[in-house]
């Protein structure tokens, strides 16, 4: 294990030479700094070149990061948080581990169809007759003189 590879979890590592990273100047706190340091920084992964995801997990992994996915088939994240650089590495480091956790869990199981009880229907028709009941109430008064 080298330094730049990322433990996922218990046996699982994302190697270093899968991901790169590049800094960039931040916006935000640090004032006249902000515009001399690149403290800002952006992590690209390529999952499919890391060789520790099956085809479900890769293409869970892609749909999860949503926006974050590129065509080139790699996930950047943007980290301009903190005002230091090394914080901020740790962060996109940190978020990266928190996307790929998730989309290692296996998905939910499919929501079973279920059908309103009797007593609900009758409940709801029951409602829907009295309101109708009283919006016909509201109708003009006829007024025979």
């Amino acid at each position: 294990m080298s330094v730049d590879d990322l433990p996922i979890r218990h046996g699982m590592i994302l190697p270093g030479w899968s991901m790169t990273e590049d800094f960039v100047l931040a916006s935000g706190p640090g004032g006249q700094n902000v515009n001399k340091t690149s403290s800002a920084v952006q992590l690209r992964f390529f999952p499919g070149s890391a060789g520790v995801f099956n085809d479900q997990q890769l293409k869970r992994l892609v749909q999860i990061a949503g926006k974050r996915a590129a065509k080139d088939g790699s996930i950047l994240i943007h980290a301009s948080r903190h005002r230091a650089q090394e914080r901020n590495r740790e962060d996109a480091r940190e978020r990266l581990k928190g996307l790929v956790l998730k989309a290692l869990e296996p998905p939910p199981p499919p929501r079973k169809k279920t059908r309103p009880t009797r007593g609900s229907v009758e409940r709801r028709l029951k409602a829907k007759a009295g309101r109708a009941q009283i919006k016909k109430m509201r109708g003009s008064v006829d007024t025979e003189d």
